[in-house]
């Protein structure tokens, strides 16, 4: 079949046609069923297709038929899921702004913190993948500083990291806590609050990317709740829409004065605070504090890094299970297996996440995951690792290969 759709992801589509999804499960044009571990690329945090969704939308479009307005205009959704959003985050009397990628709430994120601090210089850690384009995407040298700290290890605390790092000249610390581009590698507690307390002491800003991290991935509300930080602007994605293409920005009172005081300050965009996408991000918000889905996540991914964590135990090709909530990793000693094990579970009917150049599958399940689901999935990722490794010792002719 002749395709007319551009690939640019990087990533090889695979021939399969998804004709329809509800909760975990994917079905394909020919009646096969998948159940879906990666969640559209971290998105669908309520589900496929949730029928609380569908019918706001239906009743938005059958009542109002207001889906789209432009940014001259007022509308009570947006106002309802402003209020929803920053009462999620804690943020009182801040604004929010609602927009339609991940990508786009970072960027306009980075781009206030560079018109407010008037500093040369952003600080983030190396791995944050922050955005897909703008000066959060290419994070050029001019513009940034990135801070490598693979050395500092949990419980080894050393300061003497830190003395490279121009404070002086930096206006704000952009933060991705823990999703570093899907390798999922949390920075420990102290490092964080040192980065923090030093940006602050220069009079910067605290930017956190929850883009992928935000609404319950990580067993809590937010990714920066498990590190003791206030941020002062929030960029928030993926989740916030399960699947709708929704993102928002979010901050305090401090930064919506500074901005509003400085005339200079403009940004126009089609579809910002559109309605629709503002109904979907409020019901979501609502859905997963009714369902209690964050504490879920938690124990959840409790007994999901516990049930790998045996499988590792079985599997000396296992390099490493990582994981908070339903954010998990498994990685491979052998980075050319990855490809093989993802395929295996997409044949037994199971869609995880893959990185082939980091020896990892990915595990981000919507947030609606059984326990049930899980442990088949770790089943069938038994039966795989255990016909790999069969198929290993044979061709090398010892276990020595791992």
């Amino acid at each position: 079949m002749k395709r007319f759709i551009l690939d640019s992801s990087g990533y090889s589509p695979y021939p399969i046609n998804i004709v329809r999804a509800e909760d975990c499960y994917l079905f394909d044009d020919t009646g096969k069923q998948y159940v879906d571990f990666e969640g559209g690329v971290w998105c669908a945090s309520v589900g496929h297709n949730n029928p609380r969704i569908n019918t706001i939308l239906i009743q938005q479009l059958t009542a109002s038929g207001v889906a789209h307005l432009g940014y001259r205009y007022q509308n009570l959704d947006v106002e309802e899921a402003g209020d929803e959003l920053l009462r999620a985050l804690n943020f009182g009397d801040g604004k929010c702004l609602f927009l339609n990628s991940g990508s786009e709430a970072v960027e306009y994120s980075v781009q206030v913190a560079r018109h407010i601090s008037k500093k040369p210089l952003l600080l983030t850690l190396a791995g944050a993948y922050l955005s897909a384009y703008g000066s959060s995407g290419t994070k050029g040298e001019d513009e940034w500083y990135i801070f490598d700290w693979s050395h500092c290890a949990e419980g080894a605390r050393d300061d003497q990291l830190l003395q490279s790092i121009p404070f002086d000249r930096i206006g704000g610390f952009v933060f991705e806590p823990g999703n570093s581009s899907g390798l999922v590698k949390f920075p420990p507690v102290w490092l964080i609050n040192e980065l923090v307390a030093r940006v602050r002491q220069n009079s910067g800003l605290i930017i956190v990317d929850e883009v992928t991290t935000g609404f319950g991935r990580t067993g809590r509300w937010f990714g920066f709740n498990h590190y003791q930080l206030k941020p002062d602007i929030v960029a928030v994605g993926k989740g916030l829409g399960s699947g709708y293409p929704v993102s928002a920005v979010v901050m305090r009172a401090p930064i919506v004065d500074a901005l509003m005081q400085d005339s200079s300050w403009h940004y126009g965009q089609s579809h910002q605070n559109s309605p629709q996408g503002c109904i979907v991000a409020r019901e979501v918000i609502r859905l997963i504090r009714d369902k209690h889905l964050i504490e879920r996540s938690e124990q959840l991914g409790f007994y999901f890094v516990e049930e790998l964590a045996k499988l590792k135990s079985k599997y000396p090709c296992i390099k490493e299970i990582r994981g908070r909530g339903l954010m998990i990793v498994m990685e491979l000693v052998n980075w050319a297996s990855v490809t093989e094990l993802y395929e295996d579970l997409l044949h037994k009917g199971f869609v995880v996440g893959c990185k082939p150049v980091a020896g990892i599958l990915r595990f981000y399940p919507p947030l609606t995951v059984t326990k049930e689901l899980i442990s088949n999935l770790v089943d069938k990722l038994d039966v795989a690792l255990r016909d790999y490794v069969q198929r290993r010792v044979q061709l090398a002719g010892t276990e020595s290969f791992f």
